[in-house]
């Protein structure tokens, strides 16, 4: 089986700590070349491969069928657009563009020529997610009435880089915004409306640092949460149907254990804590623990690699990525609106 060659742009936090070690170790993808300005950091990483200026050394390269683009929020379209015109097939990092309008322009014109655009969404592959969805699947918790994703952290310092800084498109509602958003679209759909609520709270702060948002649907509601204050750790996951609840703490562990050079594989690797479970049906009432599933990031590049070299369908559409671009604009516009908002989903 040959491996599939990927030019990766950008080696800062995105590139070096998620995509090269994924790209590296999937068992179906291979780092070709890094085009970044720290060249030196990602030739002692990566010796085999090939580290060039930009992203034109990029796409001149014939052997390279898909660029992955890790660079800052505000580049994105731009890059994918030139990557894209140049037939290569495209992985972006999240967010896939700064407004919806971007996003429908990257989508058509993956789909007019036939390549793949692939938002890295890859926390549909975390542990604790993987568990929420087969659990509501398996209906032990009924008919689901309330669904609650918190992405805590605290970081009360506010440090200078562009993730931080709102004219690059830094903040939280770009950062972790389409994550919550994401996985909640996966498990339910598009909802009926938005409401949201947006702040920057940290002192020196230039961009939103607490992000809470209300999805709407006929039969339940969501609630996304993300704030970089949170000193105590809340629930990961809460979820109440009419049958029973779930609830899980702790961040999926598979960024601490890339950040601390652990790879996919390798003992530990990927592992979570369980969570906690009550189902209630008559006088049935069952406590305990629910194991929790290992994460599997690896799984998104072999997705990508089936997908480009054996034509099966890649499970994170454009579609997917058109959605969550055009609910975090509209989040945006509830929060400065100050109401809940329609949605109604234009595709492309």
């Amino acid at each position: 089986m040959s491996m599939l060659r990927i030019g990766l742009l950008g080696y800062g936090y995105a590139g070096a700590t998620f995509h090269a070690p994924l790209i590296g170790h999937s068992g179906r993808t291979v780092v070709s070349a890094i085009a970044s300005s720290q060249a030196e950091a990602a030739a002692k990483a990566w010796p085999e491969a090939r580290i060039v200026a930009d992203l034109d050394a990029l796409l001149i390269d014939a052997a390279i069928e898909c660029i992955v683009i890790a660079t800052p929020n505000d580049t994105h379209f731009k890059f994918a657009c030139r990557a894209l015109a140049a037939g290569k097939h495209v992985v972006v990092d999240k967010p896939i563009t700064l407004s919806a309008a971007e996003a429908r322009i990257l989508a058509r014109t993956a789909a007019d020529n036939k390549l793949l655009l692939a938002p890295f969404h890859n926390r549909r592959w975390d542990g604790d997610f993987r568990t929420v969805q087969s659990l509501i699947a398996s209906g032990r918790l009924g008919h689901i009435t309330h669904f609650e994703s918190h992405f805590d952290r605290f970081r009360p310092e506010v440090r200078q880089r562009w993730r931080e800084n709102a004219l690059t498109g830094g903040g939280l509602l770009y950062d972790l915004g389409p994550h919550l958003i994401d996985q909640a679209l996966t498990l339910f759909g598009a909802p009926q409306s938005v409401n949201a609520t947006i702040g920057a709270y940290r002192e020196h702060a230039q961009a939103e640092d607490y992000v809470h948002l209300q999805l709407a649907y006929p039969d339940k509601q969501v609630v996304l949460h993300a704030s970089a204050l949170s000193a105590l750790e809340a629930p990961r996951f809460v979820i109440h149907g009419r049958r029973g609840s779930y609830l899980k703490t702790g961040l999926d562990s598979q960024e601490d254990q890339l950040k601390a050079g652990l790879r996919p594989g390798q003992p530990g690797w990927a592992k979570n804590p369980p969570g906690l479970l009550r189902e209630v049906e008559g006088e049935l009432d069952l406590r305990g623990e629910l194991g929790t599933l290992d994460g599997a990031y690896v799984e998104f590049y072999r997705a990508l690699a089936a997908s480009i070299q054996d034509g099966l369908p890649f499970p994170v559409t454009a579609d997917a990525a058109v959605s969550v671009a055009e609910i975090l604009e509209l989040a945006r516009q509830s929060a400065e609106e100050g109401r809940r908002l329609p949605y109604v989903a234009t595709g492309w």
